[in-house]
């Protein structure tokens, strides 16, 4: 390969990367995103038109093959399905109301990664999903335990064990009311958490205050916090997280020097 042909591609490289995608005067999607730095745009449905995020969902497919699309309502995943093209996929999560919607040929990628999730409570699922469901996308996988927070702190331990065993990467911990369960969790394991507080609190500290004043006054060292309902950014940050862990356990694996 000549040196202007190299130069040529690395350019195109470059511009594929940086590509930005205008949709009238309401969207210019970061469509180069992904190859940028290894996190997909999500497009936040909260707040917007339905017939505007059906058209962002629908340019997204075109130029990556894969929208992902957060905080929908029923209109708006209505919307969304109206223009799916021939042979696009969707997949709705009611409960964190997630919305992927996949061209025909996409192929999700694999990175070996491994993210852990623990809820306090059932409240707290729908915030611990919408974190699975954006890690899952980056390529990890997903090993999930619900309800098991401090008021009954005998329920953690299998579940604690549990991913250690399995090599988790990285645990995400996802508490409202006074927060404690990442700080407990911080205190016993070797790995990153990360500590998720949610707003399904009331009284004192209300809509997550105290759980994320909790969190980030935690005394347990390695342990990050995201904002109030953070699901997305807690999947993003867990997932480039375990997709490095990942991708050096392939390599070993694929080197014959094992796990």
């Amino acid at each position: 390969m000549s040196k202007f042909e190299r130069s040529r591609r690395l350019l195109e490289k470059k511009e594929r990367m940086l590509a930005i995608e205008s949709l009238s005067r309401f969207a210019n999607l970061d469509v180069g995103r992904e190859k940028r730095k290894g996190l997909p745009e999500v497009i936040l449905a909260e707040g917007k038109f339905a017939r505007e995020v059906a058209k962002i969902s629908q340019a997204m497919v075109r130029r990556t093959g894969r929208a992902i699309i957060s905080r929908c309502d029923a209109a708006q995943v209505r919307s969304i399905r109206a223009v799916l093209g021939k042979g696009s996929r969707l997949e709705y999560f009611p409960q964190s109301r997630i919305v992927i919607v996949k061209s025909k040929g996409y192929k999700p990628r694999r990175s070996g990664g491994r993210v852990g999730v623990l809820t306090a409570g059932t409240s707290d699922m729908p915030v611990a999903e919408e974190a699975e469901v954006i890690a899952r996308e980056m390529g990890c996988e997903i090993r999930s335990f619900n309800d098991v927070g401090v008021a009954g702190i005998h329920r953690l331990f299998e579940p604690v064990r549990d991913l250690l065993k399995w090599g988790s990467d990285v645990i995400l911990v996802v508490a409202g009311r006074e927060g404690a369960l990442p700080t407990v969790v911080a205190g016993i394991v070797d790995v990153p958490v990360i500590g998720v507080p949610t707003s399904r609190s009331y009284g004192f500290g209300e809509k997550g205050l105290a759980a994320l004043a909790a969190m980030l006054q935690s005394c347990s060292l390695g342990m990050a916090v995201v904002n109030i309902d953070g699901g997305v950014g807690a999947g993003a940050v867990a997932a480039m997280i375990a997709n490095r862990v990942g991708e050096y356990r392939m390599r070993r694996v694929s080197s014959g020097n094992g796990e």
